[in-house]
């Protein structure tokens, strides 16, 4: 399944709860050489930084950048979506964000926001909650991490963060097998996501 056919799916899934959702579905391989192999092949990773300037992350390789927007109950909603699937491995990085109307990001609690981008999440993908716990990015603004598995055996690890009316989602969602290879692979990727604050008009 290509990014371009996952497109769809994940924005609606941004839209309606907050959640990014790839299910990064393969043929099954016709040997068992993949699972015997100690450390999957690994791409070259580098520093991506947002167009826009407002985040950056460690990537493997070029993500591919997908703009949709979308009417919902606040009003019309722009989701930026950056994708980076490394090849011969069961595993998608993904990086999302939308920014709310000024009046809904100034009333609504941060806290809530996470809430429920989680309860949606796990029920828009039909998934089991694994984990979760309250974070902070790297200058302080809130999140929460959340792990979670679908009925296909699909693990996403997903870390949101409220920032100056946007809210972020940082995900690699792999595979039981794959996730044990990647683990570190994982957790890097995820530590390296760091917002960058808007600069001050005056």
């Amino acid at each position: 399944m290509t990014i371009k056919s996952l497109l769809p799916l994940i924005a609606t899934t941004l839209v309606c709860g907050g959640s990014v959702f790839v299910e990064a579905r393969q043929p099954k391989p016709t040997t068992a050489v993949v699972t015997k192999v100690s450390q999957p092949v690994q791409p070259q990773w580098k520093l991506f930084t947002a167009p826009d300037g407002r985040f950056s992350i460690l990537m493997p390789g070029n993500p591919s950048k997908n703009t949709q927007s979308q009417k919902t109950y606040m009003g019309e909603i722009t989701l930026e979506i950056f994708v980076a699937q490394p090849p011969k491995q069961q595993v998608a990085y993904l990086v999302a964000y939308n920014d709310f109307p000024y009046s809904y990001g100034e009333i609504t609690d941060p806290q809530a926001v996470l809430n429920n981008a989680r309860d949606m999440a796990l029920k828009t993908t039909k998934s089991n909650l694994i984990s979760q716990r309250n974070i902070r990015s790297s200058n302080n603004h809130p999140g929460k991490e959340i792990e979670y598995i679908n009925s296909g055996g699909k693990i996403t690890i997903s870390r949101m963060y409220i920032a100056e009316g946007r809210l972020y989602q940082v995900m690699a969602i792999t595979t039981k097998k794959q996730q044990k290879t990647l683990a570190k692979t994982i957790t890097g990727y995820l530590d390296s996501f760091h917002v960058v604050l808007k600069k001050p008009n005056n």
